[in-house]
This record gives structure tokens, C-alpha cells and sequence, in this order.
């Protein structure tokens, strides 16, 4: 089933990401982790739908979608759907589809994210924040440089209790960072010391394999590694 929803703001998060509210269907439900199908609605676009992942708290007024851009000319392999969505402006129309799972939260472990693959976990760690339950979970998130980093003083905040289980890595820069170069099984075995935890890993389709593997080797159950 199919909803509209009007854009109602559009605000710059990093250089190349925006966060998007758009105005929420009535009756409209989804859960922390849980990602839509969006599509614009114009006759050209309304049956190209795409994923994207929800960022806002599940009880907003308005649906909160946090999503970078890649413009086709630079990323030809994409459908310039990305690009399409940085350029509407408040009154602009999307089409929605029902919410559907992409991460259960399965108990506190480590989040391991690479770029644009943080956003299935932003609406899953502020909601444990807001519930005073982000306990020991940690965040381990890698990035080019300190210009990419998503929300990161936003993370800042949610792991004030326990600053050092956020842990920022860049693979290009080494400025204001905890480790720097690729998440590695020797950055993790650094940080982690408890592999019976669950982990939940989001990020290119080669970094997600190579880090299951890693964990694997550590000691980590497959079962209680999600992707």
C-alpha cells in the first residue's frame, strides 16, 4: 500500500547529506530499525521506488528520512533517485510504501557502520537514549574524513555516558578522530573485548563480508552477527 507525504523541510546534515521531514500519513507506524520504500510522486518517478531507512522517533509528527546524495555525473551507476530527492523543495510530494524490517534490535552489542550505512541505526540508538537504555552499546563508525561523519555530535551526545564506546575512524584523514584507517580485526579486538554480544554491521556490501569474517575469527557467533 502506497501513502503521500509532502516534504515539509529539507536542512543539510554533512556536505553531501540531507535530512528530510516529510508529513506523516495518518495511521502511519514503523519501529526503530524498520525502512520504507519511497518513490516521488510525479508521473515520470511515481513507480520508481527505492529503500530508505526512517531516522526520526517513531512518535514525531513527521517522518524523518537522513539520505545522501550521489549526483548521477558523478556516480553513474546510480538511478538519480538521491539526487531527485536533494532537489525538492517544501510542498513537493512522495509516495510511501509500509514499513518493513531491516535491523531488530537484539540486545546491546556493537554497531559497526561505514559511511551512509550508519542511518539504519540512528532511530534505534536515539530511541535507547531516550530511554535511558544505551547502557554498554558501542558504535564503532568509519568514514573518509571528519566532513562525512553523520550526526556525529548528535552520537556525541547518545554515548555521553560513555564516551569512548564511540568510536570515530577516518580512512583519509586524522583529525579529531579515535583510530584512523579501516575498520580492522585489530581495531576490534582493541575495543571489544566480549564476542558472545550480538553485532550489527551496515555499510558496503564488501566491508559487511570482510567484517563478519573478522568477527567470525574472533570468536563471534554468526547467529548474533546481523546484517
Amino acid at each position: 500500500m502506497s501513502f503521500t507525504a509532502k516534504l515539509i523541510s529539507k536542512e543539510p546534515v554533512t556536505h553531501n547529506v540531507n535530512r528530510y521531514r516529510f508529513a506523516r500519513p495518518d495511521g502511519y507506524i514503523f519501529t526503530p530499525g524498520q525502512a520504507t520504500e519511497i518513490a516521488i510522486n510525479t508521473p515520470d518517478r511515481n513507480s520508481d521506488f527505492h529503500p530508505f531507512t526512517f531516522t526520526g522517533y517513531t512518535d514525531d509528527s513527521f517522518l524523518e528520512f537522513t539520505i545522501k546524495s550521489y549526483p548521477v555525473k558523478d556516480f553513474p551507476n546510480h538511478s538519480g533517485m538521491t539526487e531527485t530527492l536533494s532537489k525538492l523543495i517544501p510542498g513537493d510530494e512522495i509516495l510511501i510504501q509500509d514499513p518493513w524490517d531491516t535491523f531488530n534490535y537484539s540486545g546491546e552489542g556493537v554497531f559497526i557502520a561505514g559511511g551512509a550505512g550508519i542511518t539504519p541505526f540512528i532511530a534505534i540508538l536515539k530511541d535507547l537514549a531516550r530511554k535511558d537504555m544505551i547502557g554498554n552499546n558501542m558504535l564503532i563508525f568509519s568514514n573518509k574524513t571528519a566532513k562525512d561523519v553523520i550526526y556525529k555530535e548528535e552520537f556525541k551526545k547518545i554515548f555521553s555516558g560513555n564516551p569512548s564506546n564511540f568510536i570515530n575512524t577516518y580512512t583519509q584523514e586524522t583529525v579529531d578522530v579515535f583510530e584512523s584507517g579501516r575498520i580492522d580485526k585489530e581495531m576490534i579486538s582493541k575495543y571489544v573485548t566480549d564476542f558472545s554480544k550480538p553485532f550489527y554491521i551496515c555499510g558496503p556490501k564488501q566491508m559487511k563480508v570482510d567484517i563478519a569474517d573478522m568477527l567470525s575469527s574472533l570468536g563471534a557467533k554468526v547467529e548474533r552477527i546481523y546484517f
